[in-house]
């Protein structure tokens, strides 16, 4: 690829065979790919022209509702630019509402060094506040004027956007994604144009010309979607969060083909009371990802949705790492695995002396792949610890079974020593996905004054689940061992999250141990 062509030229180039087609819609709201194209190409015209087009220092956050149109089009326009893009919204990769608050914004535009903050009308004010505490230069740029001190990014003349006076090293960060994880501190993983690139031309080969529906917030791997749906020649459908009942109404007015939802939100959709009776027939990817799945709640996911699932393994440094097919999920033995990675993709090794383990044998799952981060901004010793000679390592425990499947057993700090052996939480979460009553479950540690660790769950029974907890402890005794018991298990209404939309275990332990 020639060093100023990028995924978005990419796009532009395929949305440009069907001008007048509506590519994206969001609210009331919609624009045909010559009029994305037209908005794209004068805001990265407007911004090479103020940045000085070849120097490659360029930073851009991007503060807008997440789900609208302009978070596409500032992200285009930047990287189009040369630009590096930073999400300054949320940290949150599973609700579009979820914001950052102030203080940690202002960290975000200082450790990225952003010179340009693009924002739409409703975070202009929030933006001018951000810009008088930063203390250093920093241009306010949008879509439209918003006044004397906003740089209008609709000014430009697309035809006068030169790509070929734009150089653009394959090393520079295209985008930076902030994610809080579960740590709570925000940590911005940086993805280069070499990966985005190869992300959309591993699409491409694909042949997928959808309708896709995002309800996950494009600042996180949504975006990464929408970029594949549109690069595909297909149109991209925005929701300002996820809300079952809406979901299944999208899907029968928009004729949408594909899906990106995390497991909890699968499973509160084949749950709810309209799917039987909603159309469904255009769906051809239902994909989710976060989290690993209930292999029993896949079982009733098929029966629903048929055979269109498909399960993506990624972390929010290696990216992509395998996939379970649609037909897959087919044979239930399948459904317990993530999928088989690409060859030579995947190793696992040994958490304490990091040498290779062989098929079957458990150790901390690492990728190297051409989709994984380039650096932790800011954070070069954390880079190094966790890239070693260009692997990543997760911090996911797993094992390669003979037929080269993936595995997962949880995380390297999630292993519980309890009852003399050490209990990997997922087993037990299984185990009680596994009784017909529970819907949601989550295994963790906790440690009482003593410092003794002690097995606990907390679940979420279906609307007219009796289970009680004795009887899902009879229940584990039976399907694993008497030592897999829990200590307790806690009936909740609804179980907290985490920002990439895993169950908040640490919020649960606080919670027990209170």
């Amino acid at each position: 690829m020639p060093s100023n062509e990028t995924y978005v030229s990419q796009i532009l180039q395929v949305i440009s065979a069907e001008p007048e087609k509506v590519v994206l819609s969001w609210r009331d709201k919609t624009l045909t790919a010559a009029e994305l194209t037209t908005l794209v190409r004068s805001a990265a015209q407007v911004l090479h022209r103020h940045t000085g087009g070849t120097d490659g220092g360029a930073v851009v956050a991007i503060l807008t509702v997440t789900n609208t149109a302009p978070t596409l089009v500032l992200r285009y326009a930047a990287n189009l630019a040369g630009a590096t893009v930073v999400h300054l919204h949320t940290t949150n990769a599973v609700d579009p509402a979820d914001h950052l608050a102030a203080d940690a914004k202002l960290k975000v535009l200082r450790e990225t060094g952003a010179t340009y903050l693009a924002v739409d009308a409703e975070n202009l004010a929030a933006a001018r506040e951000l810009r008088e505490r930063l203390g250093t230069p920093l241009t306010l740029a949008a879509l439209g004027e918003l006044g004397p001190d906003v740089l209008d990014l609709t000014a430009g003349d697309p035809d006068a956007l030169d790509l070929d006076a734009v150089e653009i090293g394959p090393d520079r960060p295209a985008v930076v994604t902030y994610t809080s994880g579960t740590t709570g501190e925000p940590k911005g993983i940086a993805f280069d144009f070499r990966a985005r690139n190869g992300f959309i031309s591993a699409g491409l080969q694909m042949g997928w010309r959808s309708v896709y529906l995002a309800c996950l917030p494009l600042s996180h791997s949504s975006g990464a979607t929408a970029d594949d749906s549109l690069a595909s020649g297909g149109s991209v459908v925005l929701r300002d969060g996820f809300d079952p009942g809406d979901v299944l109404r999208c899907v029968e007015r928009h004729g949408i083909t594909r899906m990106l939802l995390s497991p909890p939100q699968l499973y509160l959709l084949m749950d709810h009371p309209e799917v039987d009776s909603t159309d469904l027939s255009s769906l051809t990817m239902v994909t989710y990802v976060g989290s690993p799945a209930s292999p029993e709640r896949l079982g009733e996911a098929v029966k629903v949705f048929g055979d269109v699932l498909i399960q993506v393994y990624a972390t929010s440094e290696a990216g992509f790492v395998s996939m379970l097919s649609p037909a897959e999920h087919l044979d239930p033995r399948l459904r317990v695995t993530v999928g088989r990675p690409m060859p030579d993709w995947v190793r696992i090794t040994d958490p304490e002396d990091h040498r290779d383990l062989p098929p079957g044998k458990t150790g901390e799952v690492c990728v190297r792949s051409p989709f994984t981060m380039s650096e932790y901004v800011a954070e070069p010793e954390l880079t190094a610890r966790t890239v070693r000679d260009g692997w990543v390592h997760t911090g996911d425990l797993g094992f390669v079974d003979g037929d080269g499947y993936l595995h997962l057993r949880g995380r390297i700090g999630e292993v519980i020593k309890t009852n003399g052996i050490k209990i990997h939480p997922v087993t037990v979460e299984n185990a009680l996905l596994a009784h017909p009553d529970v819907v949601q479950a989550a295994v963790f540690c906790v440690r009482d004054r003593d410092r003794i660790e002690h097995l606990h769950a907390a679940v979420v029974l279906r609307e007219a689940g009796t289970a009680t907890p004795g009887g899902l402890a009879e229940h584990i005794r039976a399907a694993i061992s008497p030592k897999h018991v829990p200590a307790q298990i806690h009936i909740r209404p609804a179980l907290p999250l985490t920002g990439v939309g895993k169950p908040d275990k640490a919020r649960l332990a606080v919670e027990a141990s209170g």
